[in-house]
């Protein structure tokens, strides 16, 4: 594959960038990394969590499953997963500072997140501020982004129950997820605080297949 650009997104930042029919995006990271789409010519046709787990027909997803869009439009492919230490994440929305402090205000930060914080310790912005400064050039509202695809989030979810939690489960070094864009798009991500491991910028590649 023929290399088009190369960025590191640092920890806690969010990212942009334009993607071409058949391009490919690699997203390199060892911690959770908030991820949205849209297709380019019509920025309202967004990713859609419930779509792609139907159309998938499943809550982890990986090599050869479908990103959908609330259109029922294929979006993107992914086409290369080596994350196996555990699974993405297609149930939760962003963290932000607003929920920080709420967790914060009830004291559910260790129910949460499985550590206990100082003050200073606690963000005072996440994914949310993160892919609304991010879109804000595209004039993307902060209430038009979608529930994000969680790369490297691992999940323990009860199949009986439906009761969620964090783990730490996260990647090795050099773990990445190779997607291919299905339509011309915009795709924004955040290198998310992490905070039951603590956040690491992200590294993504853009490519052009030969």
């Amino acid at each position: 594959m023929k290399k088009l650009r190369e960025e590191t997104v640092p920890y806690n930042t969010g990212w942009a960038a334009e993607l071409k029919q058949g391009q490919i995006i690699r997203i390199r990271g060892t911690t959770t990394v908030d991820f949205v789409a849209f297709r380019l010519q019509n920025l309202r046709e967004r990713f859609d969590q419930a779509r792609t787990k139907v159309y998938n027909m499943k809550i982890f997803i990986s090599t050869g499953d479908k990103l959908m869009g609330r259109a029922n439009q294929r979006m993107m492919t992914i086409v290369e997963d080596t994350y196996k230490e555990g699974t993405h994440d297609l149930q939760k929305g962003m963290c932000s500072g607003n929920r920080f402090q709420l967790a914060k205000k009830e004291g559910r930060l260790r129910e949460y997140y499985h550590r206990d914080f100082q003050d200073e310790e606690v963000p005072d912005h996440g994914c949310w501020e993160n892919l609304s400064q991010a879109l804000k050039p595209y004039g993307i509202a902060p209430e038009d982004i979608p529930s994000p695809f969680n790369l490297f989030q691992t999940m323990k979810i009860d199949g009986v129950s439906g009761r969620m939690e964090h783990t730490t489960i996260r990647p090795k070094p050099g773990t990445y997820v190779d997607l291919r864009a299905e339509m011309d798009l915009l795709v924004a991500l955040s290198a998310c605080p992490d905070l039951p491991v603590g956040g690491k910028p992200v590294s993504v590649t853009i490519y052009e297949p030969e």
